[in-house]
This record gives C-alpha cells, sequence and structure tokens, in this order.
C-alpha cells in the first residue's frame, strides 16, 4: 500500500525516493540467504554510509546531512519495510554517534566523518547481564591509570558486538547511583575487548548480539566523553532518540506484514471469493491499518518536536511503547491471515513475527516505558 507522505522540502522527497531505490536493490534480494546464514551485511551498511544515509540528522560539518529528524525516522521505516536488521543496524548506529556529536571534544568530533560515512561502525555498551532496565545500577568500571583507564565487566545484547569499529562504553568511575556513571570510546583493536559467541536470537537473524568482556581494556583517558560523572545523562539523552528510531522501524515493519497480508488475501479464494471479502478478515485489516497509521502519526509528532527543540523524551516513550505494540499485533494478525502459510518460512511474515517481538524489548522494555510515561503523569 503506498504511503501518504508529507515532508518539509522537495530535498527530503528526493531522499525517500534514494532510500527506496537503494531499499529495493540492495536490501530486499538480499534478505533471505543473509537470515538463513546468520550472516551481518556489513557491505550493505558502507553502501548506505556513501549514499549519505547514515549521518542524516548530523550536521554537515562533520559529512552529516543535516535533516530533521522527522526526515530521518521515514527513512528508518523504508529500510526495516525491506529488512529490519538493516533499520536497526543504522539505527544503532546513528545512536553510537550520538555521544561524541553531541558531548564529545573537539579532537573527538574529528572522528565523526568516518563515523557517519559509514566507514567506522559502532556499538552502544549500556546493558549489563543483571542490569538491563536499571541503567543506573550498572557494574563495569572504569579505574584511572595514569593517562588511561582499564576497565573490567560485562556488558550484555551488544549489537553489533563482533563487528563494531567502535565502542561506546557506560562504565562506573566513582560512587554508586546515576552520577558514577561515565562514557568512553573504545576502537575495536583495545587489547582487552572480548566479544562473546553470539546469542542464539529468535529474530534478526543476520544481526548477531553478543556479550562484551573487558578484561583489564586499556582506553586513552582523552577518550572520555563529557567528563567523569556525565554518562548516564549521556545514556538518557541518546535512548530519547534511540526510542523513536525503534519506533520508526517499528511502524515499517507492522507496514511490510500488512501489505503482504492485503495482497495474500486479495488473492486467496475460499468459497468462491477472495478472503478479503469476508467481513471479519477485512475489517481485521482496516483496524490493523488505522493502528500503523497511528503509530506513524505519533512517531513524527515526537519527532517534530526534537526538530523543534522541545520536550520531547514523554512523546518518544509514547511512540515507542504504542508502535512495538501495534508491530507485534500487525505481525500475528499477518500470520493468521495467511494461515498454515504464514507458519512457515517461504512466506515472509513468519519472520516479521519473529522479529517484531525484539522491538518491544530494546531501547528499554516497553514495560519501563509505561513506568517513564505513569510517572511524568503523576507529576503532573
Amino acid at each position: 500500500m503506498t504511503v501518504e507522505r508529507i515532508l518539509p522540502t522537495d530535498e527530503a522527497h528526493d531522499l525517500l525516493e534514494l532510500t527506496t531505490e537503494l531499499a529495493d536493490r540492495e536490501l530486499a534480494p538480499k534478505v533471505v540467504e543473509h537470515e538463513q546464514r546468520g550472516e551481518f551485511p556489513r557491505e550493505v551498511l558502507r553502501t548506505l554510509g556513501r549514499a549519505g544515509l547514515l549521518g542524516l540528522p548530523y550536521p554537515e560539518e562533520y559529512g552529516g546531512a543535516a535533516q530533521p529528524y522527522e526526515v530521518y525516522l521515514q527513512v528508518l521505516e523504508i529500510l526495516a519495510g525491506r529488512w529490519l536488521t538493516v533499520a536497526e543496524a543504522v539505527s544503532v548506529h546513528t545512536l553510537s554517534c550520538f555521544p561524541v556529536a553531541a558531548f564529545g571534544t573537539d579532537e573527538q568530533r574529528s572522528l565523526l566523518p568516518d563515523m557517519i560515512g559509514g566507514e567506522l561502525l559502532g556499538a552502544y555498551c549500556l546493558s549489563e547481564p543483571q542490569g538491563g532496565s536499571d541503567a543506573a545500577a550498572l557494574t563495569t568500571k572504569a579505574v584511572r591509570d595514569g593517562d588511561e583507564y582499564v576497565v573490567t565487566g560485562t556488558k550484555a545484547w551488544i549489537t553489533h558486538a563482533h563487528t563494531a569499529d567502535f565502542y561506546n562504553i557506560f562504565c562506573r568511575t566513582s560512587g554508586p547511583g546515576p552520577k558514577g556513571i561515565s562514557c568512553l570510546l573504545a576502537d575495536r583493536a583495545t587489547p582487552g575487548i572480548e566479544p562473546q559467541t553470539a546469542e542464539r536470537t529468535m529474530g534478526l537473524r543476520s544481526s548477531p548480539v553478543a556479550q562484551l568482556v573487558f578484561d583489564d581494556a586499556r582506553v586513552p583517558a582523552d577518550r572520555l566523553i563529557g567528563g567523569e560523572g556525565k554518562g548516564f545523562t549521556i545514556a538518557m539523552a541518546a535512548l530519547d532518540s534511540g526510542r523513536l528510531g525503534i519506533a520508526a522501524c517499528a511502524v515499517g515493519l507492522a507496514q511490510a506484514a500488512l501489505d503482504y497480508a492485503v495482497n495474500y488475501a486479495r488473492e486467496r479464494q475460499q468459497f468462491g471469493r477472495a478472503i478479503i471479502e469476508f467481513q471479519g478478515l477485512g475489517f481485521t485489516l482496516a483496524d490493523l491499518a488505522t493502528q500503523i497509521s497511528a503509530a506513524r502519526a505519533l512517531t513524527l509528532a515526537a519527532a517534530r518536536l526534537r526538530d523543534a527543540g522541545r520536550p520531547y523524551s514523554i512523546e518518544a516513550a509514547k511512540a515507542k511503547l504504542f508502535a512495538t505494540d501495534v508491530a507485534m499485533r500487525v505481525t500475528t494478525d499477518a500470520v493468521q491471515v495467511l494461515g498454515g502459510a504464514g507458519y512457515v518460512a517461504d512466506h515472509p511474515v513468519e519472520r516479521y513475527f519473529r522479529e517484531a517481538k525484539v522491538l518491544q524489548i530494546v531501547e528499554g522494555t516497553n514495560q519501563i516505558q509505561r513506568m517513564v510515561i505513569s510517572r511524568a503523569l503523576a507529576k503532573g
């Protein structure tokens, strides 16, 4: 189904056309094979970087495109509709560039052109095995030793753990709580950074995630971002933007599932007519289409607040919560529309269903989003 979009500029319109062209040519033909092999499409990310799609919201002085977040999220939506692994990789990489772009020194920001251009791929190392949702309780330590920090600990569920060229490491440099957390930028080649065996995940199988063990990894002190004790502030600011990225991915995945289910329902004949003509099924599809439109509108409304420099944290939480729940509902019903055919890998709705679940978990579980929203309501 064609999505009607109102874009702020002709440049944005051309950008989305380019994205659609690249997605159809570079993503769609490769997804099945890569997912079956569990092979990360690193070259696809380089292609997107060279096309300017990895630095869309960042300033032109660093090699970015200075596009509104509203436009960037619609690019993510298009990519997710073809291959969620790639869209999520773009979202995570954009998130990984944020600490340096927003809080880094001029020297640190000199790395941004290669980051944004896709030559360097990033990973965001916040979650830990015992502290996924409680980020303020993280235990990975960084102890100052002369001109270096010595990092010890373990991070969990790290996207790009094996393929990243740089890591944002959120670690404890002083006492307990959020004020004791700092952020370090480490190169992949740093001795003592040890990616572990990739997890066996339900979906996103071409995007292996893994634990990262830091065994006395020495990171230069000039790679401290924003100063000691600023890590939690950096992490939360990044996650507000990241949640919008995941919401956009959810919208794109849901739209792909709906489109496939609608096309199937138009062609599938039962009792002498197309099954979409039966109200029980047709009304279900109508509800799904409406929910996707609502999720898209909520996500872009939050993005416009961000673009305007206004508070948007709560709206980002709402968008992430609603859009990812919608994606789970749409992909579940898409499988049901196809019946037995939807349960086999010959049809992509089986993959969409498995992939949708992770979107309710990453960048803060949906239970965390509800907590964020309800606390805001309690404060008035």
